[in-house]
């Protein structure tokens, strides 16, 4: 035991001093501490059992003490998002401290995980750049119903696809979304029963919108795709019953090899 104290003494001492290193959040009785991240929360650990906390949205941690607690020394909480982590030191603090803390990015440190590629805030990041920016080529058009669909459009960043299509509509009848599916599809049906159709999802939508009157945008996000040259991804719009009107974009698989970069 002896032999092991010198150690354990240089582990004591390495670990206080990361501790002294860690960002300093100060929490009042009484008062909860909203802890604001840029993307989706993934794991809270909450060391001290006298700290109670939740997520009431998937981008913001809040956390007070126990009203039944008489005394506080301080602690440790640490916060990992999509593609960060991050750890602040807890000490007793007084009314007036700010109850708002933004993880910002000095404060956290790169998660190295394979497969999580962009997080949900740097998609919708790049979402919004791509919607700003004017296309240089063009690509499928479609009329129908008094509608007309427009392959804005597409973009690509390492492994993902970002397809921004646009309608218009030129009827005075609003146009209730009922669904936006995504499907790869044989170019040319000679006999229905030998369609071979798969159903693709986005990993990102930019907007949620549920019916437009004059014109609808958005920005669709994919994992890299391929598909042989009889087949053709089909964007397919659909109405909410009764009218039911449905809009059909094609978009062949050499539009997806010539799509344009995307600057992160």
């Amino acid at each position: 035991m002896k032999k092991l104290l010198p150690y354990l003494f240089l582990l004591f001492a390495a670990f206080a001093h990361a501790q002294d290193k860690l960002p300093v959040v100060y929490l009042p009785e009484n008062l909860t501490i909203h802890f604001i991240s840029p993307e989706p929360v993934q794991y809270v650990d909450i060391s001290d059992k006298n700290l109670i906390g939740d997520l009431p949205l998937k981008n913001v941690l809040r956390i007070k003490l126990k009203d039944s607690l008489k005394t506080f020394t301080g602690s440790v909480i640490t916060i990992a998002g999509e593609k960060y982590i991050a750890q602040y030191q807890l000490l007793p603090g007084y009314p007036g401290v700010p109850t708002e803390i933004n993880i910002n990015p000095a404060d956290t440190r790169p998660l190295d995980i394979s497969g999580i590629g962009l997080s949900q805030n740097q998609l919708k990041l790049l979402c919004l750049k791509l919607y700003t920016e004017g296309a240089e080529k063009k690509l499928d058009k479609v009329k129908a119903f008094g509608l007309k669909g427009q392959v804005n459009h597409i973009a690509t960043l390492g492994d993902y696809i970002f397809l921004d299509i646009a309608f218009k509509n030129k009827t005075n009848l609003k146009y209730d979304i009922e669904d936006f599916r995504f499907k790869i599809d044989d170019k040319k049906v000679t006999k229905a029963s030998n369609i071979q159709s798969v159903e693709i999802n986005p990993l990102f939508v930019l907007s949620g919108v549920p019916s437009f009157s004059k014109y609808y945008r958005n920005v669709f996000v994919f994992k890299k795709m391929s598909f042989p040259g009889n087949k053709v991804l089909r964007a397919e719009l659909s109405e909410q019953q009764i009218s039911g009107r449905v809009v059909t974009l094609s978009i062949n698989y050499k539009d997806l090899l010539g799509a344009d970069t995307i600057d992160f």
